[in-house]
């Protein structure tokens, strides 16, 4: 499977640029960060299908295609070795991606599959600290440096590489993140899937949380999550509104503006507390979620909600940002997280009868 910003027909994936808030990015596409011909993932057709993956791609001429400032090497096995202009990091989580997870560390994957520790920029020519070697080479590999316009010859080469570095490689698991600079995708298989929260579950949950009748502590009106179907469009009469910063549900009102600290601050009349004031949506996609837990957290300040484990894994996860800084966000729309602890657990009241 290849994947690039490419819309040739090599390319089975197209990704494009999105910004903070789930839209995608302005401008041109002559301005992407994202390569190309960005990554391909070689999956074994025989059982336990393990998934593998290389930087780059083959253009229309079959050439693994890299950009003329790509870093380029030759490795100790005679093979050209080389990383895209602004890489393609790979984080695979501790614990696999269930309610025991926990984020891993950040690592750049090369054309070859080779794992490295990050550059000191994305875009920087000296590659990182090798940390993990193939141990199986894919059949095209990169034999020579790239030309002009940075295309390298491939051959069919099907060295097996015995040495292997640490304990680290370009092998996928279920809910390893890759990041191409502009985009990040999250990896989950079947088997991992089949463990996730399916749709109606999500359904049942929000049935459920309506049939609870929660209460908006200061107009006493009884509040209720919209049904996916209606779509994110404005908040209804009924949709619940959280202060993001300690997590009191209400419904909407116009009072109790701090514009001296910014337009969206409010003051929360329970415990006084100033910050965003927000509506609450159902994360309502399944495969971003550890488990099938109730929605008990809001990521702070978008509002998506999602059970504890979800909002806590994701809150601590950060994903790469520009040439070399990170930030969590929130994986339901992309917003960056803020607070202390970029989730809030939300308090609601319940019907006075």
């Amino acid at each position: 499977m290849r994947i690039g910003r490419s819309t040739e027909n090599m390319i089975d994936f197209v990704v494009t640029d999105t910004s903070p808030g789930g839209g995608a990015a302005e401008g041109p596409s002559a301005q992407s960060t994202i390569s190309r011909y960005a990554c391909r993932i070689l999956c074994d057709r025989r059982p336990p299908y393990t998934a593998r993956i290389y930087a780059a791609g083959f253009d229309a001429s079959s050439n693994i295609f890299l950009g003329e400032r790509a870093a380029k090497w030759r490795t100790p096995d005679g093979l050209m070795d080389g990383l895209t202009t602004n890489g393609v990091l790979v984080m695979h989580p501790a614990g696999g991606f269930s309610e025991d997870s926990a984020p891993g560390v950040w690592r750049e994957i090369s054309v070859c599959g080779n794992v490295y520790t990050l550059r000191d920029s994305r875009s920087a020519q000296q590659r990182g600290k090798l940390t993990g070697r193939q141990t199986k080479v894919p059949k095209h590999s990169v034999h020579t440096t790239g030309g002009p316009g940075g295309a390298a010859k491939q051959g069919a080469h099907r060295h097996t590489v015995q040495s292997q570095v640490e304990n680290e490689s370009n092998v996928l698991q279920d809910g390893s993140l890759i990041d191409l600079c502009g985009a990040t995708l999250l990896w989950r298989t079947p088997a991992g899937l089949l463990r996730a929260p399916t749709l109606k579950q999500l359904e049942a949950q929000r049935q459920e949380a309506n049939a609870a009748r929660p209460q908006c502590p200061v107009g006493l009106s009884t509040l209720a999550f919209p049904s996916p179907a209606r779509g994110r469009t404005a908040p209804d009469k009924q949709q619940p509104w959280v202060y993001v910063r300690c997590g009191h549900v209400h419904g909407y009102h116009g009072w109790g503006c701090r514009r001296e600290r910014g337009p969206q601050e409010r003051e929360c009349p329970l415990c006084r507390l100033v910050g965003p004031y927000v509506p609450l949506w159902l994360g309502q996609e399944a495969g971003l979620c550890l488990d099938p837990g109730p929605p008990s957290h809001a990521f702070a300040p978008c509002g998506h909600v999602c059970s504890e484990k979800t909002a806590r894994y994701w809150a601590q996860t950060p994903l790469p940002h520009g040439t070399h800084a990170f930030h969590a966000a929130c994986p339901f729309c992309g917003a960056w997280l803020t607070g202390e602890h970029g989730c809030v657990r939300l308090i609601f009241q319940g019907p006075l009868d």
